[in-house]
């Protein structure tokens, strides 16, 4: 088998479609998405289950370094992202994202991180099925604790493949950050997140024989390209969509099918 198969094109193809529509229509990490699925994908071209879960992982991981740019630039023409905070969290999160990448991520059984993403993707669904925004309780921390707050995002968004939104808008909004410039602030944060955590995937497979062409470290390199380019392309055509519909109803149908993805990862973690 070459590097992509016209079947692999064609499923990475519709994926990153998917993803990418969804991630411009919701204002959600496409990450999340593309894991459960790859994970098929890899696995019925032979690689075993848990290590093909980490290189969906992975490989999700290193689109948001493509996503995250056409993101910011639509944030930032409007004036939405704190870039004083992006600063200060950033260096937290290059180190939570390379102890995750390089370190945890190599050390944990397929079976269980693929028990914490189910975990996430339920704690994530529920945040969005019941829509509850964080009541402003405090300031931005001071370096120390915006730090330690970063590793965190950095450290969780690296084991489960995702941009961190989850996490970091609803702690930004708790420190009386306006939501619109939260949600803008984690789309930039998206950015060193990917940049962090696929440098310690990269690291932490080195030595691993490579199961399939192409294949750098837990990073698949060909699914990679097919889903940016897909993905970057559809992103923009969700916004201008979710701009014309009330995406409120549709987060809480998305947050139904996010369950169903968390339920399928356990039965098939638990299926070995």
């Amino acid at each position: 088998m070459g590097l992509l198969d016209t079947t692999l094109v064609l499923e990475l193809l519709l994926l990153g479609c998917c993803t990418g529509f969804l991630a411009g229509l919701l204002g959600i990490g496409g990450g999340m998405l593309m894991v459960p699925f790859l994970t098929v994908i890899f696995s019925n071209r032979g690689v075993e289950a848990g290590l093909a879960l980490k290189m969906a992982v992975a490989t999700a991981m290193a689109t948001i370094l493509f996503t995250s740019i056409s993101s910011v630039r639509a944030h930032h023409a409007r004036g939405a992202v704190r870039w004083d905070l992006v600063k200060t969290l950033a260096p937290g999160i290059v180190l939570g994202g390379l102890l995750s990448g390089a370190g945890l991520f190599a050390l944990i059984k397929g079976h269980a991180l693929g028990l914490l993403f189910a975990g996430f993707v339920g704690f994530s669904a529920t945040q969005m099925l019941l829509d509850r925004k964080p009541k402003p309780g405090r300031q931005m921390p001071g370096p120390v604790g915006a730090t330690a707050a970063g590793g965190l995002i950095g450290l969780v968004s690296g084991l489960v493949g995702a941009g961190g939104a989850f996490i970091s808008v609803p702690f930004m909004a708790w420190c009386n950050v306006a939501i619109h410039h939260a949600v803008a602030t984690s789309a930039a944060l998206g950015f060193p997140i990917a940049l962090a955590n696929t440098t310690g995937y990269v690291i932490a497979g080195w030595g691993l024989p490579p199961p399939l062409p192409g294949t750098l470290g837990y990073l698949s390199l060909p699914a990679l390209g097919v889903l940016a380019l897909a993905s970057v392309a559809m992103a923009p055509l969700g916004a201008r969509t979710a701009h014309r519909l009330d995406t409120k109803p549709l987060k809480k149908v998305f947050a139904v099918l996010l369950y169903g993805l968390a339920g399928f990862m356990v039965w098939r973690m638990l299926r070995g």
